[in-house]
């Protein structure tokens, strides 16, 4: 799992925690009342009770503190375990999905996704501090499953670190599309047919006629 890279600062008083964790709750309030396109570093100093120069020590910019706070609310997923594999996934779903329905998610994330399309510094960001952090998922899940007999172990690092990724893009991919593009609910019966899909990759057996889906 790879730590969040800080924006380079200049030496001097050490970064206090509490700022920090106030400079990033001020920045996800922002996103609820004010969007991206109006949220300005001002209004998220005044908000956080900071000066505007301690946000520059910390964050570059405007992308990167809010890419730092949306990445703490997907710190929140955590792999429910839920006594199969299939029922774990479907719980990390409904997690993820409800995160996304979230204003400050919903309006942070598209703002800087868009961004990165023309920003390469940026789209790394989101991939360090966001996807790869989250990828600790799949991998707690498939140990999980793992353990219970449930997937067979894979003993080449290459191909287990191929799998976690093929994993995680369908599964991610599947629910921002839901949430974000189609705007259709990502609710229990389709967290279950997603699931079964997915198994059906994964163990490669039959488990559900395709119809059923």
């Amino acid at each position: 799992m790879q730590s969040r890279t800080p924006a380079p600062r200049a030496t001097g008083r050490p970064r206090s925690a509490a700022a920090d964790a106030a400079i990033l709750a001020a920045t996800r309030a922002a996103l609820v009342e004010l969007g991206w396109s109006r949220l300005t570093l001002g209004d998220v100093a005044t908000r956080a009770g900071v000066a505007k120069t301690t946000l520059y020590r910390r964050w570059a910019g405007k992308h990167e503190l809010v890419v730092d706070a949306v990445a703490e609310l997907f710190d929140e997923l955590r792999v429910p375990d839920r006594g199969s594999l299939a029922a774990d996934i479907e719980g990390v779903v409904l997690q993820f999905a409800a995160i996304l329905a979230r204003p400050e998610a919903r309006n942070g994330l598209m703002g800087v996704v868009a961004e990165a399309a023309r920003d390469d510094a940026l789209r790394e960001r989101i991939r360090g501090s966001i996807v790869e952090r989250q990828k600790r998922l799949v991998v707690e899940g498939r140990a999980r499953a793992q353990a219970r007999g449930e997937l067979p172990p894979e003993e080449d690092p290459r191909t287990a670190a191929r799998t976690v990724d093929l994993i995680f893009d369908m599964v991610a991919g599947a629910v921002v599309h839901r949430c974000l593009v189609s705007s259709q609910p990502a609710d229990a019966d389709w967290a279950g047919s997603l699931t079964r899909v997915l198994l059906l990759g994964i163990t490669g057996a039959a488990q559900n006629p395709a119809g059923s889906v």
